[in-house]
């Protein structure tokens, strides 16, 4: 498949790694594409990599992965041209917090939540037929493929309005090594799964650990 992904920071050239590993084709989106790091990350993925603007990943992604800063997102899908998500499976990896990092007690702040969240107002920003699914929202980047834990296989919760973009969605986490995925339901619950990364992230910063993720029991 053909993946475009907006941004160029440790989220998106840790998926694009894994997307390659996986046989995608890739291509970067970025304010720079001529920037040595990214054209190095670029050298080492071989052919089935390339760096662009937002506007030429998006054109080139038969589905899109958003994992922008949330300050700069709106500003990247617009850089990436609306009409390029027109029917597109979009996965959202973004939270919507401030950019600042954690706080002295390790808190993220969150700048929506409680009537909104990043997953609907993604959906929102595009076309209509664009299917957006959040997903990968809640787990350090360092985890994000292949992730093995002695305590079991972690859970991954999605959430999106069309089933067949959720199936698509689940298949790619599937091929990351994500054996445990929990569809959340409708875009609205990305409300409950954002803070998620809140919580992660102070566990993280009072154990001084990025080997933690979540896991749904079932009886």
């Amino acid at each position: 498949m053909r993946i475009g992904i907006l941004g160029s920071g440790p989220v998106g050239l840790t998926l694009g790694k894994g997307l390659i590993q996986t046989g995608h084709q890739i291509t970067i989106g970025t304010r720079n594409p001529a920037r040595e790091g990214v054209q190095q990350w670029i050298r080492q993925q071989g052919q089935q990599a390339a760096a662009g603007t937002f506007r030429q990943a998006a054109e080139f992604g038969e589905l899109i992965i958003i994992c922008t800063s949330w300050p700069g997102t709106k500003k990247a899908i617009e850089a990436a041209g609306i009409w390029n998500f027109k029917g597109k499976t979009v996965v959202d990896v973004t939270n919507p917090v401030d950019g600042k990092g954690p706080d002295e007690h390790g808190r993220l702040n969150l700048l929506i939540g409680h009537t909104n969240s990043a997953g609907e107002q993604i959906q929102a920003w595009l076309p209509p037929d664009a299917k957006v699914v959040k997903a990968l929202s809640c787990i350090g980047y360092q985890h994000m493929l292949s992730p093995d834990f002695a305590e079991g296989s972690p859970t991954m919760f999605i959430a999106g309005n069309n089933a067949e973009a959720k199936q698509t969605v689940v298949d790619l986490l599937n091929e990351f090594g994500w054996k445990d995925v929990a569809d959340m339901g409708h875009i609205e619950m990305s409300r409950s799964i954002e803070p998620l990364a809140v919580l992660w992230t102070a566990y993280g910063y009072l154990h001084n650990s990025s080997g933690h993720a979540f896991k749904l029991l079932k009886k």
